[in-house]
């Protein structure tokens, strides 16, 4: 019979983001012995070997560390364009969908919004959508891509696709930016290095702070001229932090050493969708197991339930997070481990259908 009682009295399992992984017991050495300096002033020697480090990793020239994701998402389109420009995006991106507006208020662009399977949108969709040259229309600018699809369930853009996109902006000469997010998780899912997905875009943005388990941060990585502009812009947004090299040390620890065990949290993820798979969501099954190809489970609940079931889930010491009233999240991360994967299967069965 599962525990149904105060959660606080059971360990949770906790399902509701990557986000929440706290750091390594080598990130919190790190911190402890980083050297840092004024990062603002340029003198802080940590946060210049993050940097150093992000650019290598992705064949880019240069690197801006950064507080969040979000923020690195903005800096880059914001750094891109000028306002009153028009970006091309899938409609379920997150730089459109859960960045509280920035696109418009920090950006000052516009958004072509657009659809397509897995955040895939055709390139056919693309290049049907450019404005033309005429004082009537906005300019178009940039192609926003995401690496992995949040919004999909974590799901991988293809590389022959991406390669497709980079071809139509190179002859359109529009700036393709990839919020990647969880573009690791991409790297160990499709067998492809960072490297090559840097060489496909303009600008990237990658968290630390998410399945890396640093306790913050992001990095933004370009060209040499677009990071200096980049660094202009950070420092308007009021990101432009001081000894900061003291989470750039969890930074380096985590692309040292992090990477290689994100396979073991998408096949976690894997042993959830094969369970939930045969829950029924209204006639129809809750979750194709195909679909889940990284760490992001998101399931399709009873219409309105998401709630209900989150919280019925809760009170058996499992957190999952509600997308709305009827998708339901789990994500897998360093702290899931196979008892917390046996109790969420367990608690879900008992309360699907309650």
């Amino acid at each position: 019979m599962p525990n149904q009682g105060n959660p606080r009295s059971v360990e949770v399992a906790d399902f509701r983001s990557d986000t929440i992984t706290k750091p390594t017991a080598e990130m919190l050495r790190a911190m402890g012995s980083a050297e840092v300096g004024d990062d603002v002033l340029g003198d802080d020697p940590t946060v210049q070997r993050l940097e150093a480090l992000a650019a290598e990793r992705f064949g880019k020239e240069a690197a801006l560390f950064v507080p969040s994701g979000t923020m690195g998402n903005q800096i880059a389109i914001a750094t891109a364009t000028r306002p009153g420009e028009e970006i091309l995006v899938h409609r379920q991106n997150h730089c459109f969908q859960y960045e509280g507006g920035g696109l418009a208020r920090i950006c000052l662009v516009q958004a072509r919004l657009l659809d397509g399977p897995a955040g895939c949108v055709p390139v056919a969709d693309f290049e049907a959508n450019l404005r033309p040259d005429d004082v009537h229309h906005p300019r178009t600018r940039l192609v926003a891509l995401e690496q992995t699809h949040m919004a999909s369930g974590g799901r991988v853009l293809p590389l022959a696709y991406i390669e497709a996109v980079r071809a139509f902006a190179t002859a359109q000469r529009l700036w393709v930016h990839i919020d990647g997010a969880r573009v690791f998780n991409a790297c160990v899912a499709a067998g492809v290095s960072a490297a090559r997905y840097g060489a496909l875009c303009d600008s990237l943005s990658f968290c630390l702070s998410k399945g890396l388990s640093a306790p913050v941060g992001s990095v933004l990585v370009g060209s040499r001229d677009f990071v200096r502009e980049a660094r202009r812009t950070r420092k308007l947004l009021g990101g432009g932090m001081r000894q900061a090299g003291y989470l750039a040390a969890c930074g380096l620890v985590a692309l040292d050493s992090m990477l290689e065990r994100l396979a073991e949290d998408h096949a976690r993820a894997q042993r959830l969708a094969r369970a939930f798979g045969s829950l029924d969501a209204g006639g129809r099954p809750a979750i194709d197991p195909a679909a889940v190809e990284t760490n992001l489970v998101i399931l399709d609940t009873p219409s309105g339930a998401a709630h209900r079931i989150q919280g019925a889930l809760e009170e058996r010491g499992v957190r999952a997070l509600a997308l709305g009233s009827s998708r339901l999240r789990f994500v897998t991360h360093r702290h899931i481990e196979d008892r917390h994967v046996e109790r969420a299967m367990e608690a879900l069965r008992a309360v699907w259908s309650t």
